[in-house]
């Protein structure tokens, strides 16, 4: 009896071996069926990132959940997979998304997809308590996603007006006459058009996914950390209108040759690095008013 005990222990180690070599074998294949899937989008995708300015930023994002999910590798090791069939509602759902987008040529929902086919693979093979888990990684992976180009056209143009105005109702306090039509502002010395790529929705969107890092490395109240991704909004608009009130100026009292030139180009990533700035004081007042001690009490 104790020979034929002995001589099963050894198989039992190997059947054992053979129940975790199964998961990694799924994983692989998985990730080659999703890679084969979405390859068109995601090189149309990296593409835009590479070449479009406005969403130049979208390169870190994948980064930066990859990075989340890692620092919360411990918690996650912790968490006993809880396999839900609601998963495969997800994955269908996301086919019938990629579907619709590749018939339409509408590539946000294309790419929109993805995050959904991610979702129902989380649920379906992990449970609903890795998916809270890791709720905040794919979330923030929407903003790599560029919006579409209708609604785009509709946030950019407002900006467009917003910045124009604050710009014609500062620049006379400074002895600045002006003339405003619609987003073209008429100075003395000549016509400043606040065009797309001076509307600010460039640093709105880059900011605002700056400010949901720096509130994730940097804060552990949610709280806060919302309030931060928030006020990013407001800072990025602010900040662009004082671009336009300073290249007015610069047009009105020096040389309106040094507006179109490397000032231009330049005063974006000068405005940006304020708007940092500007985030991180209100981060630093927040602080402040808002001690964690209090909350922690």
């Amino acid at each position: 009896m104790s020979q034929v005990l002995q001589s099963e222990r050894p198989i039992a180690r190997v059947s054992a071996a053979d129940l975790a070599r199964p998961s990694w074998r799924k994983a692989v294949v998985i990730a080659a069926l999703l890679l084969w899937l979405y390859m068109p989008t995601l090189v149309h995708l990296i593409g835009q990132w590479w070449n479009d300015p406005n969403y130049s930023h979208g390169f870190f994002v994948p980064l930066f959940s990859a990075f989340v999910i890692w620092q919360e590798r411990g918690r996650l090791s912790a968490l006993s997979p809880r396999p839900s069939w609601w998963g495969l509602s997800f994955l269908v759902l996301g086919m019938c998304v990629l579907i619709v987008g590749q018939m339409g040529a509408e590539l946000f929902l294309s790419r929109l997809s993805l995050l959904i086919v991610l979702t129902g693979l989380v649920v379906l093979f992990l449970g609903w308590n890795f998916f809270r888990a890791l709720l905040f990684p794919l979330a923030f992976l929407l903003l790599m996603i560029p919006i579409p180009a209708i609604v785009f056209n509709q946030i950019t143009f407002p900006l467009q007006l917003l910045a124009s105005k604050v710009a014609s109702t500062t620049l006379p306090w400074m002895g600045v006459p002006v003339l405003r039509e619609g987003n073209v502002i008429i100075l003395p010395a000549m016509a400043l058009e606040v065009a797309e790529a001076c509307s600010g929705i460039r640093s709105l969107m880059s900011l605002t996914t700056l400010a949901v890092i720096y509130g994730y490395l940097m804060e552990r109240r949610t709280g806060a950390r919302v309030l931060l991704a928030v006020a990013s909004i407001p800072i990025a608009v602010a900040a662009n209108s004082f671009r336009i009130v300073g290249t007015g100026l610069l047009v009105q009292y020096w040389d309106p040759e040094k507006a179109e030139g490397f000032f231009h180009e330049f005063s974006g990533w000068l405005i940006f690095v304020v708007s940092l700035v500007m985030l991180y004081l209100l981060h630093r007042v927040v602080r402040v008013f808002w001690p964690e001690e209090a909350e922690e009490s």
